[in-house]
């Protein structure tokens, strides 16, 4: 009898589906300096500045502008600030030029003046 031969079927190799690679999150420039913000803060109570605890007594004149008697320096020249936008003292072609009206030409003088130089003219109403 003779042999049979076996036959052998080839089947076909089995594709593997590659890998999946996890997904990699990369973190902004905003992400990192957050978290290296968060590590290096430590809670630490703010001292406060000699100008912020000096209180200046103020001219009746800038009381009216201001609304306090007593006040910072920094609180005076932010209360004038806050004046001057809200009556629009500022002169509109030039930004830097401040033109007082009534109350405030009492404190600045009747000439328009420059910003820059507000500063000294409230000395003389700020009283020690």
């Amino acid at each position: 009898m003779a042999k049979k031969k076996k036959t052998t079927v080839k089947k076909a190799p089995v594709k593997k589906a590659p890998a999946k690679k996890k997904a990699v999150v990369k973190k902004t420039a905003v992400q990192k300096a957050v978290v290296k913000k968060v590590a290096v803060k430590k809670p630490t109570a703010r001292k406060a500045s000699g100008l912020n605890q000096m209180t200046y007594s103020l001219s009746p004149q800038l009381q009216a502008i201001v609304g306090n008697k007593k006040l910072t320096r920094p609180q005076i020249v932010k209360g004038l600030w806050a004046y001057i936008k809200d009556k629009k003292c500022q002169d509109t072609k030039n930004k830097r030029m401040i033109v007082p009206d009534d109350k405030l030409a009492q404190v600045l003088g009747n000439k328009p003046v420059d910003m820059l130089k507000i500063a000294g003219l409230l000395n003389k109403h700020i009283l020690s």
